[in-house]
Protein backbone atom coordinates (compact mmCIF):
# COMPACT_ATOMS: atom_id res chain seq x y z
CA UNK A 1 0.00 0.00 0.00
CA UNK A 2 2.87 2.33 -0.14
CA UNK A 3 2.98 2.62 -3.51
CA UNK A 4 -0.27 3.47 -4.19
CA UNK A 5 -1.16 7.13 -4.93
CA UNK A 6 -4.24 9.39 -4.71
CA UNK A 7 -5.35 11.63 -6.99
CA UNK A 8 -7.93 14.13 -7.21
CA UNK A 9 -10.15 13.89 -10.39
CA UNK A 10 -13.18 15.11 -11.84
CA UNK A 11 -14.95 12.14 -14.03
CA UNK A 12 -18.21 14.27 -14.86
CA UNK A 13 -19.32 15.84 -17.44
CA UNK A 14 -18.21 19.17 -18.04
CA UNK A 15 -21.40 20.65 -19.33
CA UNK A 16 -23.70 23.55 -18.02
CA UNK A 17 -26.46 21.70 -17.59
CA UNK A 18 -29.73 21.83 -19.51
CA UNK A 19 -33.10 23.57 -18.81
CA UNK A 20 -36.01 23.30 -21.42
CA UNK A 21 -34.19 21.90 -23.49
CA UNK A 22 -31.54 24.12 -24.21
CA UNK A 23 -28.04 24.28 -22.88
CA UNK A 24 -26.47 26.36 -20.21
CA UNK A 25 -27.97 29.84 -19.75
CA UNK A 26 -29.39 29.53 -22.93
CA UNK A 27 -33.01 29.49 -21.72
CA UNK A 28 -32.49 32.70 -19.77
CA UNK A 29 -32.84 34.85 -23.27
CA UNK A 30 -36.04 33.22 -24.08
CA UNK A 31 -37.42 33.90 -20.74
CA UNK A 32 -36.59 37.01 -20.30
CA UNK A 33 -37.83 37.90 -24.23
CA UNK A 34 -41.09 36.15 -23.22
CA UNK A 35 -42.10 38.17 -19.94
CA UNK A 36 -40.98 41.37 -21.80
CA UNK A 37 -43.23 40.29 -24.81
CA UNK A 38 -46.13 39.52 -21.98
CA UNK A 39 -45.88 42.78 -20.13
CA UNK A 40 -45.64 44.67 -23.25
CA UNK A 41 -48.77 43.16 -24.21
CA UNK A 42 -50.06 43.71 -21.35
CA UNK A 43 -49.74 47.00 -21.47
CA UNK A 44 -50.80 47.64 -24.80
CA UNK A 45 -54.25 45.73 -24.24
CA UNK A 46 -54.76 46.68 -20.52
CA UNK A 47 -53.75 49.98 -20.28
CA UNK A 48 -53.70 51.24 -23.88
CA UNK A 49 -56.80 49.65 -25.76
CA UNK A 50 -55.09 48.41 -28.59
CA UNK A 51 -56.63 45.23 -30.20
CA UNK A 52 -55.51 42.03 -29.50
CA UNK A 53 -54.11 41.06 -32.64
CA UNK A 54 -52.47 44.42 -32.97
CA UNK A 55 -51.12 43.93 -29.50
CA UNK A 56 -50.15 40.93 -30.40
CA UNK A 57 -48.20 41.62 -33.99
CA UNK A 58 -46.31 44.25 -32.45
CA UNK A 59 -44.71 42.82 -29.33
CA UNK A 60 -43.88 38.62 -31.18
CA UNK A 61 -40.67 40.16 -32.51
CA UNK A 62 -39.80 40.86 -28.95
CA UNK A 63 -40.47 37.15 -28.67
CA UNK A 64 -39.55 36.00 -31.96
CA UNK A 65 -36.18 37.61 -32.05
CA UNK A 66 -34.52 36.59 -29.27
CA UNK A 67 -35.66 33.09 -29.65
CA UNK A 68 -34.89 32.71 -33.67
CA UNK A 69 -31.38 33.54 -32.38
CA UNK A 70 -30.84 31.09 -29.40
CA UNK A 71 -32.63 27.95 -31.98
CA UNK A 72 -30.72 29.34 -34.79
CA UNK A 73 -27.50 30.69 -33.26
CA UNK A 74 -26.61 28.87 -30.04
CA UNK A 75 -28.72 25.73 -29.33
CA UNK A 76 -26.40 22.92 -30.39
CA UNK A 77 -23.65 25.01 -31.59
CA UNK A 78 -20.08 25.24 -30.44
CA UNK A 79 -19.17 28.25 -28.83
CA UNK A 80 -18.46 31.36 -30.02
CA UNK A 81 -20.97 30.56 -33.71
CA UNK A 82 -23.05 33.61 -32.80
CA UNK A 83 -20.02 35.84 -32.94
CA UNK A 84 -18.29 34.28 -35.35
CA UNK A 85 -21.39 34.38 -37.99
CA UNK A 86 -22.53 37.89 -37.76
CA UNK A 87 -18.73 38.64 -37.90
CA UNK A 88 -18.19 36.60 -41.19
CA UNK A 89 -21.77 38.31 -42.51
CA UNK A 90 -20.87 41.73 -42.03
CA UNK A 91 -17.20 41.99 -42.16
CA UNK A 92 -17.02 39.30 -44.79
CA UNK A 93 -13.42 37.91 -45.68
CA UNK A 94 -11.67 40.79 -44.50
CA UNK A 95 -8.21 41.25 -45.41
CA UNK A 96 -8.34 37.49 -46.81
CA UNK A 97 -7.18 36.90 -50.38
CA UNK A 98 -10.47 35.94 -51.60
CA UNK A 99 -10.43 34.08 -54.98
CA UNK A 100 -13.90 34.48 -56.52
CA UNK A 101 -13.31 38.55 -56.24
CA UNK A 102 -10.33 38.53 -58.28
CA UNK A 103 -9.99 40.27 -61.52
CA UNK A 104 -10.48 37.56 -64.41
CA UNK A 105 -7.18 37.68 -66.81
CA UNK A 106 -8.24 38.71 -70.20
CA UNK A 107 -7.36 35.93 -72.73
CA UNK A 108 -5.78 36.83 -75.80
CA UNK A 109 -7.24 35.06 -79.16
CA UNK A 110 -4.42 36.13 -81.71
CA UNK A 111 -6.43 37.95 -83.38
CA UNK A 112 -6.01 41.73 -81.97
CA UNK A 113 -4.11 43.93 -84.31
CA UNK A 114 -5.12 42.24 -87.72
CA UNK A 115 -6.58 44.42 -90.14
Amino acid sequence: MDGLRITDTNSANDSKGRAFGLEGNDFIYVLVAFVAALGLYLLLTALLRFGKLDSLAFVSPFFLGPLAWVVLLRHNKPEGYAEDWFDQKFNGEGWSFVAHAQPQPVRKTGHEGRA
